[in-house]
């Protein structure tokens, strides 16, 4: 396993898939693993913070011990992500429950928005060295 942060995303949001194409790109240090939330891998991740996978229904960032989900997960990636990107992490002064209501407000419509990723995208030769199996 990795010592980095881990995202687990929603591998058939299309709207997911570009969050994730997106940190792979800005993140030259190369911190971020990946994994999609219905994997096995995932699965045992979360089960081993005391999780039901299937009860997860948004983006999950674990790191440090530590399992962060919704706003709080999407706010952790962009704040380890090089400026302008970390400037995002300012949301955090927004309370929480604020935050989470506008990603569930997302959640609830991203695949009428962005639509459903492609029936197994093949990642680009970055994102397969950084998913996790």
């Amino acid at each position: 396993m990795t010592s980095g942060p881990i995202i687990l995303f929603d591998g058939d949001c299309a709207l997911c898939d570009r969050a994730v194409r997106f940190v792979v790109t800005h993140d030259p240090a190369r911190r971020f693993h990946f994994a999609p939330l219905r994997s096995e891998i995932a699965a045992r991740l979360l089960a081993s913070h005391g999780l039901a996978p299937d009860t997860i229904r948004s983006v999950v960032l674990l790191h440090a011990g530590q399992i962060r989900v919704k706003s709080d997960a999407a706010l952790g990636i962009v704040a380890r992500l090089p400026a302008p990107w970390r400037w995002l992490g300012a949301f955090r002064v927004v309370p929480r429950p604020l935050r989470d209501w506008v990603y569930d407000w997302i959640a609830r419509h991203r695949h009428r928005w962005f639509g459903r990723a492609p029936t197994c995208p093949t990642p680009s030769p970055e994102l397969a060295s950084r998913l996790l199996r």
